[in-house]
């Protein structure tokens, strides 16, 4: 399993995440880089992603809605704010509407990817920061934890198919 630790910290707000792949940093960076990979893990195993808007760009925008069991759609909505490429991707994370806007009163977090170098593979930190304590304990009280974890653990299935 590629999550090494995942920490929540009611006083920052935030919840962070550290993987380890056994893969270059430029394949890690494809995952989040080109929509086709990212609805391959993003979000839950049981919620399939579906990209419907990807400008990687800052000042850009992702959009997307996951697809539950039953069919139901939950949306969601990146604003990107910054990208470095092969290092370092930041944007804030909300939950949308079904036309894509983001949703009034829900939380919004600031994401923070980090990608380095680490034995021989790639670490992954993924850090998520929300505005109030009551927004941090809202996503976690929705399943955010396991869902980061489901959905990063994800990325090992995909890197094994290539290599076989």
């Amino acid at each position: 399993m590629p999550v090494t630790s995942i920490d929540t910290n009611v006083d920052d707000h935030s919840i962070v995440v550290i993987s380890d792949f056994p893969a270059t940093l430029e394949r890690i960076w494809q995952l989040w880089s080109d929509a086709r990979q990212l609805e391959k893990w993003w979000g839950p195993p049981t919620y399939p992603a579906t990209v419907t808007d990807f400008e990687l760009v800052p000042g850009g925008k992702v959009g997307y809605y996951m697809t539950s069991p039953e069919g139901k759609k939950f949306g969601g909505l990146w604003r990107i704010e910054s990208v470095e490429a092969p290092r370092r991707l930041t944007f804030t994370d909300a939950f949308a509407d079904a036309d894509g806007t983001a949703a009034e009163g829900m939380p919004v977090g600031t994401c923070v990817v980090e990608l380095t170098e680490h034995d021989g593979g790639t670490r992954m930190v993924t850090t998520t920061t929300y505005a109030t304590a009551e927004d941090l304990e809202k996503v976690v009280a929705m399943g955010m934890e396991e869902g980061l974890t489901g959905a990063i653990s994800q990325i090992d299935d995909l890197l094994a198919a290539e290599a076989a």
